[in-house]
């Protein structure tokens, strides 16, 4: 199968939907591309059904009257010109030409190994509060969280709100940083007043700044967790760990088609345009910024790529996010003590087994993948990559297709569709 438009969007999230339905209501034909079953990405995950959150039940209509075509399950895994993706989509595959693309890809949550942290019960912060969103039974069980950021608090106020019994919320930065950030937000007032509806929620459960996990203990799964809390160590029971410190970018498609990428970010100019022309870049992919973020620099690459002009309220706005963006980034930047956590017998690479000891002697990270196969499993290093650049400063390696994994069959272009026969006069 072939599709063909002006526009094609990467990624239904936040950023995503503000570029298509900038570039929709101005004229063009926009192909918003995802790997869920529905708009809205991770952070609106679900409110196309629910609509309980404001801000996203406008922007998902918006999209919906915008004549924007949505295209769900589909995971871009190649790109073999310039102009052209390699979609793959169910048991099916297409190519997708286009004029012009968004990257939207958002981020992920950023894991650093420490003992037991492939047990059972173990997940990653956002990760787990997914899973009690979509239904994983929370009453009653006990939980702690270990992190960073404002994800720690949304985390535990819908854990909190599903009757799970948050035990302790573990932030990792220094009380000095942490607080300082905290004080910053009075030049954000919907931050404020968002973190200080969260913080009420949770009054009674126990938070403590300068804390971090140092194991997991278990025999099937889960049982305990052993934490450096304000300088002390405590032992805690408990059901399930939430524990990733912060969000990295993911930055593989862009990498691929051969945007700029420096200091973990996508580099762009100020109509949201990367290095290679024609290709505009938005929300988490240029640095972690947030809901606020995505939608600035979405309209400003919907309306870029559509050739409107930009308002100077949304480049007075983006210089805003970019100063949270880059204090929020001071204030997650994990502790060294986190990068000693991990034995000598810690699984650093989980799809296939790999232990801190077997990279021994290994230079870089091609020599990594080469002799220890790190990275080379199903998530092809999403997980434990950045990992790797925190625990010993490997950057990753350029990115060869397929970027995620596919069939091969996926990776071949389709044929052309057979011509209609013309009606004889």
């Amino acid at each position: 199968m072939r599709e063909a438009c002006d526009l094609v969007v990467i990624g239904a999230g936040p950023g995503g939907l503000a570029a298509a339905c900038r570039a929709a209501e101005a004229g063009l034909d926009v192909l918003v591309l995802d790997a869920q079953p529905e708009p809205g990405g991770q952070v609106w995950r679900g409110e196309a059904r629910k609509g309980t959150n404001r801000l996203a039940r406008r922007w998902l209509s918006r999209f919906a009257a915008s004549g924007a075509r949505f295209r769900p399950g589909a995971r871009v895994v190649a790109a073999p010109e310039p102009g052209l993706l390699l979609v793959e989509e169910g048991a099916s595959s297409l190519a997708v030409r286009y004029d012009r693309l968004v990257l939207a890809t958002g981020a992920r949550e950023r894991f650093l190994p420490f003992p037991g942290w492939t047990l059972p019960g173990v997940l990653g912060v956002s990760g787990l509060q997914v899973l009690v969103k979509d239904g994983l039974p929370i009453r009653d069980r006990r939980v702690v969280l270990a992190g960073t950021g404002p994800l720690l608090l949304a985390a535990a106020a819908t854990i909190h709100a599903h009757g799970g019994e948050v035990l302790l919320i573990a932030e990792q930065a220094p009380a000095a940083r942490h607080w300082g950030f905290a004080l910053q937000l009075w030049r954000y007032p919907d931050k404020l007043l968002q973190g200080a509806v969260l913080s009420a929620g949770l009054a009674g459960v126990r938070t403590a700044t300068e804390s971090w996990v140092l194991e997991a203990r278990g025999e099937r799964r889960l049982e305990s967790v052993r934490m450096s809390v304000g300088g002390r160590e405590e032992e805690l029971a408990c059901d399930y760990l939430g524990a990733a410190w912060g969000l990295v970018p993911n930055l593989e498609l862009a990498r691929l088609l051969g945007c700029e990428v420096s200091r973990g970010a996508v580099v762009v100019d100020d109509r949201m345009e990367t290095r290679v022309p024609r290709v505009h870049a938005v929300g988490e992919v240029l640095g972690i910024g947030g809901v606020d973020q995505a939608l600035v620099t979405g309209e400003m690459a919907g309306l870029a790529a559509s050739e409107q002009p930009v308002p100077d309220a949304l480049v007075s706005a983006w210089r805003r996010v970019r100063v949270f963006a880059e204090a929020l980034a001071r204030h997650d930047a994990p502790r060294p003590e986190l990068s000693r956590l991990a034995t000598p017998q810690t699984l650093l690479c989980r799809c296939e087994d790999v232990p801190l000891s077997a990279l021994e002697g290994c230079q870089n990270l091609r020599e990594a993948r080469l002799y220890a196969r790190l990275g080379m499993g199903a998530c092809q290093g999403r997980t434990c990559g950045a990992a790797a650049e925190a625990l010993f400063g490997w950057s990753a390696e350029d990115v060869r297709p397929p970027c995620l994994p596919a069939r091969i069959g996926s990776l071949r272009l389709p044929p052309e569709p057979p011509p209609t026969p013309k009606r004889a006069s």
